[in-house]
Order: structure tokens, then C-alpha cells, then sequence
């Protein structure tokens, strides 16, 4: 279908307020939604005749965070529920909120539960090594097993107007009812990786979780994850999570308009996780400048199918496009953000037709030295 910039501003503002997921929020949730949707955010009033522009500009900010603090607190309120009836249990938050990569004002949380009377242990550590750790006849398959049974019978119990989906492999998510926003139960246990028995940092240690349509555990890095994103971001003065988050609102678009994208949120971060970091660096001070990198990086690897597939995820357990899907995922991506990139530099230079029409480097020489106001 061919691409709207008016339909993707609209649908930008309505997914960063949370107006596309009312139905998922209790009553005085969604009226607090509907309020904050008649303030216009600051995006909104930059490049006001540029609609390209504004949409590119609007597509890297993060939620606002307010958002986020009543998705983090209805997740710890979640939390308490299964500690008061599930013995031995705590919780860490995984995903894109922690992170603050997501893209919804009302954004699914992920709520790792975990069965703190059992864990992994890697023996070649210093920790295993030692002795420090005491056999058990359990299993991680059993372990995992019951507590998706426990969260399975305690949430709906414990939020009777909510709607509890079981339907899920590796999450139980509930919504509606009392809760501001959907959360995501995740049953898990710890791995304690040898690295982490040396360190005892979090981002260290690993967790295992349950396919609970295949009834295979998983093992599973999501503080490392966390931790590589953000240093690199830091690195990047924030241009990595302003790169993250263009390219997962261009993809949430181009599904709506009918263009299937096949690369997860997770995948999409990996791969701009080996963007040059100097590029969005430099975007703190012209932000177009992000585009400009986001675009590059994409089609290099659009026109480097080998290197692309040699790139691992950031805790490097595996490759980021380790199935075919992924990878054409990644070239349809790299299709809409060379259109949103000419559109933009269109907009922001109109004698670029005079100077061979609209080639993708002449559009990123366009934009990557501009102030937008």
C-alpha cells in the first residue's frame, strides 16, 4: 500500500498516548488517557509544515514519562499479587520499557517471575567450582511447569475483572479490570553464569523461561541486553535509542498500511546496536542526522546480506538474523526508511531535484547538518 505521512503522524500520536489500546485499561485509565491526549507534545510543534519531518522527528522521542512510571508501578502491583499467594517468587522487569525503547504510551510490561528456590548454575565458575551450590532432584522444566500453573490460577483470582490470556508460550498477560496497563507474567528461574559467580552484577546473570507450547526452557540474557544498549547509547549521547525507536514506529506503520514486517523489537535494537555510534553522536546536536545513519546503516546492510548475517545480538548468544524471515524483515525496513529519508530531505532542501533528483546520499548530505526548530 502506498505510504501516508498524515495517517503515520495520526497513528504515531494515537500509539505514543495510548488511544489505539483503551480497551486493554481500566475506566479511570482510560479517562486519564483520553485527558492527556488533548495536550499536544512538544514534537507536535516543530517542523510544523513538514509533515516528513515532524513524523521522523516525533518517531525517536521516548514516551512521555509518565507513561512509563504507571507501567513500571502496575507491574511491581502485579508483582505483590503473586507474592502474597506463590511462595519464593521475585521479579525484575525485562523488555522495552526498562530499556526505554517502547513505543506505546500504554506498552505491554514484561515481569519476569522468578522461583527463587531453584536455579542453574554454570560449574566452571568460581561459585561451582567452590561447592557453594546444593544439589536438587529438580528439574527447570518441572520448576517452570508449576509456576505457570500458580500464575495461571492466581491472577485471575487475585483480578477478577481483569482478562487473564493464558494462550501465550512464554507469557501470562492480564489487562483491564483495575490495572492501568497490560503486563506481561513471565515464569522463569536464574542462571547463574560464570561471569556473574565472579562479578555478582545483575547484568551478569542470565535467566531460563518456559515455551510452554513446546515444553523446552530457554535460556535468556535480558540484563546484559539492557546494559549493552544503554552504554552504547550513553556513548552515542542517546542517538541509539532515538535510532531504536524510529525504526520500530516506521514498522508498526507499514504494518498498519499492509506491509508485514518480520524482524522483532529485540532484532530490530541488535541491529542498529552496530550503527556507528559517532553518526548518532552527532545527532544530539542535528537530529536528522539520526535518520541520515539510520538510513546508511540499513542499506548497507540491505546490499550486504553476508556481513548482516555475520552480526550478533549484544550479549552475543546468537546472531541477530539468524532465520531468512529476519533478514528480508530487515531489507522491507531498509525500504521504508530510504522513502521517509527522501521525503524528509525533500522537504528540507527542494533544489535537491536540481542536483540528481532524489539519490539516498545527496538526501542524507541534506539533512545531516540541520537545526530543527
Amino acid at each position: 500500500m502506498p505510504r501516508n505521512i498524515n495517517a503515520r503522524l495520526g497513528q504515531l500520536k494515537t500509539r505514543r498516548q495510548g488511544m489505539d489500546r483503551l480497551g486493554r485499561l481500566s475506566q479511570d485509565a482510560q479517562r486519564e488517557i483520553i485527558t492527556k491526549s488533548l495536550q499536544a507534545e512538544s514534537w507536535q510543534k516543530r517542523a510544523s509544515y513538514q509533515p516528513n519531518t515532524q513524523y521522523a522527528l516525533g518517531a525517536m522521542q521516548e514516551v512521555g514519562p509518565e507513561y512509563t512510571r504507571i507501567s513500571r508501578e502496575t507491574a511491581e502491583r502485579v508483582g505483590k499479587q503473586l507474592a502474597s499467594s506463590i511462595r519464593l517468587v521475585e521479579f525484575e522487569l525485562q523488555g522495552s520499557v526498562p530499556l526505554n525503547v517502547h513505543i506505546r504510551g500504554v506498552s505491554d510490561v514484561d515481569l519476569l517471575t522468578l522461583d527463587t528456590s531453584f536455579l542453574i548454575y554454570d560449574s566452571t565458575g568460581i561459585a561451582g567450582r567452590g561447592g557453594s551450590y546444593s544439589p536438587t532432584p529438580k528439574t527447570s522444566l518441572s520448576v517452570l511447569s508449576d509456576l505457570r500453573k500458580n500464575v495461571e490460577t492466581v491472577l485471575p483470582a487475585s483480578f477478577p475483572a481483569a482478562k487473564v490470556d493464558s494462550s501465550g508460550g512464554k507469557a501470562v498477560n492480564i489487562s483491564g479490570g483495575s490495572l492501568a496497563r497490560p503486563v506481561d507474567v513471565v515464569p522463569s528461574h536464574w542462571y547463574d553464569t560464570a561471569t556473574y559467580q565472579q562479578s555478582r552484577q545483575l547484568h551478569d546473570r542470565a535467566v531460563y523461561i518456559l515455551n510452554k507450547k513446546t515444553s523446552e526452557t530457554i535460556s535468556n540474557y535480558p540484563f546484559l541486553h539492557i546494559k549493552c544498549i544503554s552504554d552504547r547509547c550513553d556513548e552515542a549521547l542517546g542517538g541509539l535509542r532515538k535510532t531504536i525507536r524510529l525504526c520500530k514506529n516506521v514498522k508498526a506503520d507499514a504494518i498498519e498500511e499492509g506491509t508485514p514486517i518480520s524482524l522483532p523489537s529485540f532484532d530490530i535494537a541488535a541491529t542498529m546496536y552496530h550503527a556507528d555510534m559517532m553518526a548518532l553522536k552527532i545527532g544530539y546536536l542535528y537530529e536528522l542526522r539520526i535518520l541520515a545513519e539510520t538510513q546508511r546503516h540499513l542499506d548497507f546492510l540491505y546490499h550486504n546480506e553476508a556481513h548482516a548475517k555475520t552480526l550478533r545480538v549484544p550479549d552475543g548468544s546468537r546472531k541477530i538474523f539468524d532465520t531468512q524471515e529476519k533478514y528480508e524483515g530487515l531489507r522491507k525496513l531498509s525500504i521504508e526508511i530510504d522513502d521517509l529519508l527522501r521525503e524528509v530531505a525533500k522537504e528540507q532542501k527542494p533544489s535537491i531535484l536540481l542536483e540528481g533528483g532524489t539519490a539516498l546520499q545527496s538526501g542524507r548530505d541534506a539533512i545531516s547538518s540541520l537545526t530543527i526548530g
